[in-house]
């Protein structure tokens, strides 16, 4: 998990950040917030929360007993089962005890998260409340060592889903047994459940989408395998290509190294302090010199906690690189002629004299 000194560190970067809003408190409810500042990651079907007062002391509330090992320095529970049976009150319940907590505080002016636990604590506690979300979504572009470790550890998992996508595509293997195979891979990979369900793209001859019942691969298609796992709360996204049958045409090929040749463009223009959209336009003009039609869709997005967040290539947006950011790559090309699409996806953090490539699987046509 998180390590419990850096999720400090977290909390205090966030003080400061919001120390303009003079705020008393701030609280938080969605369990990626609630992690990335505590180091505690709930059970999926419990909800959690943390309150953040402005000197610094924190409380944080855990389902059925106190949580150990989590960065706080206060914890306490609320019964989120009854006789067994999960409670669908969780959210009132957590609002309760930080209603409380924070009354003794005299906290009156309080952050808060699009969380249930934050609009039921506004019912409850009368008060300012300011939003925080687009602070934190900031303060998590740059990531930590212990979210690079845990980032690393999800693309491995992507790796072993490429290696055993090769092994098992062919004419006639069937989507979903594909997607059934590329998720026992990744849980073989990291040795625990996944964090979130297996998302992203898993059907052939056409650009994405999930497996399809009944569907099965057929010769001189395109297999787009683009996967999203998750290890201990940290997403991964990649994108690799098969030839099912492995005889890619000619347009299939030049379609696949236009693709490529996309990344090797990011490679060298992505620095910190470089806008996201001088490099989508700068690609999106290179990729029209080769196929007459530029980008379709986004250039790439960052990952973390979630599949998609800053920064943006994308030009809806004008994001500033920094530092340590974790940033997807991602050109497709999609036609008739190459029976579908092409699509290539790595995923790199941003260093101060380059790239990292997190996405260790080759990267041609397979």
């Amino acid at each position: 998990m998180l390590n419990l000194t850096q999720s400090r560190q977290r909390q205090r970067r966030l003080l400061a950040a919001l120390a303009d809003q003079k705020l008393d408190a701030v609280i938080l409810g969605l369990t990626p917030h609630v992690y990335y500042f505590t180091a505690f990651w709930p059970f999926w079907q419990h909800q959690t929360a943390v309150a953040i007062l402005a000197d610094g002391r924190t409380l944080a509330v855990t389902a059925n007993q106190p949580a150990g090992n989590l960065a706080a320095d206060e914890v306490r529970a609320f019964p989120a089962n009854a006789s067994g049976t999960l409670r669908q009150d969780q959210p009132a319940e957590i609002a309760k005890i930080l209603a409380d907590w924070l009354r003794g505080k005299k906290a009156a002016r309080m952050g808060f998260d699009a969380s249930a636990v934050a609009g039921q604590l506004q019912w409850m506690l009368p008060g300012q409340y300011v939003p925080v979300d687009p602070a934190i979504w900031q303060l998590r572009r740059q990531k930590d060592e212990d979210e690079l470790a845990l980032l690393r550890r999800a693309h491995q998992a992507a790796d072993a889903m490429f290696a055993r996508a090769a092994q098992v595509i062919r004419p006639g293997v069937a989507e979903t047994q594909v997607f059934a195979e590329l998720h026992a891979a990744a849980v073989h990979s990291t040795g625990e459940p996944m964090t979130a369900l297996l998302g992203n793209d898993y059907a052939c001859g056409v650009g994405g989408g999930p497996p399809r019942t009944g569907k099965q691969a057929v010769a001189g298609q395109i297999y787009i395998i683009d996967v999203g796992p998750t290890y201990r709360g940290y997403f991964s996204d990649g994108c690799r290509c098969y030839s099912v049958g492995g005889q890619p045409t000619d347009a299939q090929q030049k379609a696949h190294d236009a693709a490529t040749n996309c990344l090797a463009m990011l490679e060298k223009l992505a620095r910190p302090g470089v806008s996201c959209r001088q490099i989508y336009a700068q690609i999106h003009e290179h990729l029209k010199s080769l196929n007459g039609v530029g980008l379709v869709h986004h250039l790439g997005h960052g990952v973390g906690l979630q599949p998609h967040e800053f920064p943006h290539l994308n030009p809806f947006w004008d994001d500033v690189l920094l530092e340590d950011e974790v940033l997807t790559c991602e050109p497709g090309i999609y036609n008739h002629e190459i029976n579908g699409g092409v699509r290539v996806e790595n995923v790199y953090v941003v260093k101060k004299d380059g790239l990292e490539n997190l996405i260790k699987f080759p990267a041609e046509l397979m």
